[in-house]
């Protein structure tokens, strides 16, 4: 799993109830629009997010319509487990490069 993606995981699950929309999401994560929207593309092609554009006339509010997404309850239950994973694996590849006696060092 791609920083990236962890970034946007870590984001929606802030709360994940939460509808959030894009820009939201880029500001939480740390990212650009471009990284995140393949990425929450992705979950939902899944099922982990559900999105929706909000009802409001761009003319009316001076700017684009937003669309929101928002985790699925199985969405949010997989994303902690693969942030989970994803977490466990840097931890162990991390012990692994560590010397693990005092005489490896030498």
């Amino acid at each position: 799993m791609t920083v990236p993606t962890q970034l946007v995981l870590r984001a929606l699950l802030q709360v994940p109830t939460r509808e959030m929309y894009g820009l939201e999401i880029c500001a939480a994560a740390g990212l650009q629009p471009g990284t995140i929207h393949p990425i929450l593309a992705r979950f939902e092609h899944v099922g982990w997010l559900e999105s929706h554009f909000e009802d409001v006339d761009p003319r009316e509010v001076g700017r684009p319509r937003r669309r929101y997404y928002k985790l699925t309850t199985d969405g949010a239950e997989q994303a902690r487990i693969a942030l989970a994973q994803a977490q466990a694996k840097i931890a162990k590849s991390s012990s692994m490069s560590q010397p693990r006696h005092l005489g490896d060092l030498a």
